[in-house]
């Protein structure tokens, strides 16, 4: 681990020939491939020529690739054979993404952020217990793929889990037969059932599902948190959804000094980004050797045919940028939809921002889960309530009625007081966005925001309702339209 920190260290010191090198590295490695001639790697292009001959891809544009890969073809976009395939939901949209997993990007990347993490927690917490324990993970679930039964599909996490070494599978609960199974509710009685019997020192997740387990085992326990149930807790490493609204959530549950919170930016194209420093709260450092190669799209142009494309070397601090990655899993120029802002340049570190079709635009007001998430997590603070749930879409004129937004809300604790939760997260969004503030003044465009309280339960109902339960499928923040909010208030009866 102390041998990993000095890498690091290195590529905080020089990260443009980090990433220069590891770009030579997969252009190199690729020649070969169908895309690679194509494109003349074996011409070993220069970042400028790359970024004139190979094109900005969307799922949509590599999938004729990807779907021939899942038939068996191999040599297509990258050269090693590739056998598992990560499921990515990435909203609750209906069709899913397919994405290569290759031996490199599994073990280079994904695995390598995993001993990482690992690593900085080691080193910023040395007098850590977190190795007397055991460390429990939701995983998802994977199944054959139906254009090559050889080949698997399934949650990155699940995709992860099935490959550990053993020295890895002995250090986690539950049993890999029971974290991979695909009914959610089963598992979650039988992840309760096993795992309150375990000396848990850490937990790792998605903070939605995770909250879910841990409630159920505080109903099945008759304890009053979880420090009763596990003393020796002292580590959640969270990702996929902003933790700000969480936070108190979680400090409720695990009323422990000890406990500490660790973010990582892993998707299932890659792992990105790692929390290296414990009180710069969301920001995370930009991993640049694990074979993934970074490009950067101003926002305000992310939806241009040529955008201007940055290179690390090119980006500002405080500005929105759609990410871009080449991979060593054959994805190449890939706009992965989100979007990220540099808190720091040396070193390069990053707070996710939201994603690039993620946001509420329907008067010119430009609002992006960023906003959203800080205005949630200062009402909340102000009027001591606690969410585990929200998404919010836009109210459309009718007739003489103004337009607005509508913010569906699940709480685990209410509110003190509703129409100061309302007010204090309409004054944030118009403190942090300016198009928004200017279509609120004196209600000129936008009403205030109209706050539905949700049930217990809603967001899982809907869900499970969508037949996504569980894994890496989550609520979408914030939409363009209101079909995912007309779903939830229907299934709902509210």
């Amino acid at each position: 681990m102390k041998k990993r920190i000095h890498q690091i260290d290195l590529f905080r010191k020089y990260p443009h020939d980090v990433q220069n090198e590891l770009f030579s590295n997969l252009l190199q490695t690729a020649k070969g491939t169908e895309w690679g001639k194509k494109y003349g790697y074996e011409d070993k292009l220069s970042v400028k020529e790359f970024q004139e001959r190979v094109p900005i891809c969307t799922y949509e544009d590599l999938y004729p690739c990807i779907e021939r890969v899942m038939r068996g073809e191999q040599n297509v976009l990258w050269p090693s054979k590739v056998e598992w395939f990560a499921k990515s939901s990435g909203t609750t949209n209906a069709r899913s993404k397919f994405i290569p997993v290759s031996p490199e990007s599994l073990e280079e990347c994904h695995y390598k952020g995993g001993k990482d993490m690992l690593s900085i927690y080691t080193n910023n917490y040395p007098e850590t217990k977190v190795f007397s324990g055991k460390a429990l993970s939701i995983g998802g679930s994977h199944h054959p793929n139906d254009f090559n039964s050889n080949t698997r599909c399934g949650d990155i996490s699940a995709v992860i889990m099935q490959n550990l070494p053993t020295w890895a599978e002995i250090m986690r609960t539950p049993p890999l037969k029971v974290a991979l199974m695909d009914k959610w509710e089963e598992k979650i009685e039988k992840m309760v059932e096993i795992t309150v019997n375990e000396n848990v020192t850490a937990l790792s997740g998605v903070p939605t599902w995770t909250y879910v387990l841990l409630n159920r085992i505080l109903e099945v326990t008759g304890k009053k948190n979880i420090a009763e149930v596990w003393p020796n807790l002292e580590l959640f490493t969270h990702g996929a959804v902003a933790f700000g609204p969480y936070r108190q959530l979680f400090k409720n549950l695990i009323p422990t000094d000890k406990m500490n919170y660790l973010e990582v930016y892993n998707a299932s194209e890659g792992f990105f980004g790692i929390q290296d420093d414990p009180s710069l709260l969301d920001e995370m450092l930009l991993m640049l050797d694990y074979g993934v190669f970074y490009e950067f799209i101003p926002m305000e142009q992310a939806e241009e045919e040529n955008p201007r494309v940055l290179t690390l070397d090119q980006v500002e601090v405080g500005k929105n940028y759609a990410l871009i990655i080449s991979t060593n899993a054959g994805l190449w120029r890939y706009k992965i939809g989100d979007t990220v802002k540099f808190t720091s340049l040396s070193p390069y570190r990053i707070k996710i921002s939201g994603r690039t079709k993620h946001f509420i635009n329907a008067f010119g007001e430009e609002v992006v889960v960023e906003n959203a998430e800080s205005a949630i997590t200062a009402a909340c603070a102000q009027t001591g309530a606690t969410i585990t749930n929200f998404t919010a879409a836009p109210i459309y004129f009718e007739g003489k009625e103004k337009g607005g937004h509508q913010w569906v809300i699940e709480f685990s604790r209410e509110p003190n007081d509703i129409a100061k939760f309302t007010h204090v997260l309409d004054q944030t969004l118009r403190e942090n966005n300016s198009d928004y503030d200017a279509k609120r003044q004196k209600d000129l465009a936008l009403q205030a925001p109209l706050i539905t309280v949700a049930p217990e339960g809603a967001f899982l109902k809907w869900l499970e309702h969508k037949g996504k339960l569980g894994g890496q499928h989550k609520v979408p923040r914030l939409a363009n339209s209101r079909e995912y909010i007309e779903e939830i208030l229907q299934v709902n009866g509210l």
